[in-house]
């Protein structure tokens, strides 16, 4: 069974870090790629990073590129989302994700989600 829980986020003024880790389970056989998304209130899920699991590879959204990393740790069978500079329009609830395709984008195309993370960027 596959299981996703995310920890990390929290309250932190404009300009600040942090650190949203992904614990992973189960996901042996069954992802390719993994992925952070975000929400905000009133607007659609969104895909802010992925990075797959063998190659390293990774993609960004344009909004978060320079300031956000992501990161994982096989042998921990950990993701991480590293989040600097961080601004208000940060603000958003954050979800873990894991798709078994190799490209994926929407959220459609992810096959596991954990149950999110709040971040807060105060102004």
């Amino acid at each position: 069974q596959v299981r996703l829980v995310e920890s990390g986020g929290g309250l932190v003024q404009a300009g600040g870090s942090l650190r949203l880790s992904c614990a992973a389970s189960g996901l042996t056989l069954s992802a390719n790629v993994m992925g952070w998304f975000r929400q905000a209130p009133g607007t659609e899920r969104e895909l802010v990073a992925r990075i797959n699991w063998r190659s390293f590879t990774t993609y960004y959204v344009d909004s978060v590129k320079g300031r956000f990393t992501i990161s994982r740790d096989n042998a921990k069978n950990m993701v991480y989302l590293q989040m600097n500079s961080l601004k208000p329009e940060d603000t958003a609830v954050y979800y873990c994700a894991a798709a078994r395709q190799m490209s994926p984008i929407p959220p459609r195309d992810y096959d596991y989600w954990g149950q999110g993370t709040q971040v807060t960027v105060s102004s």
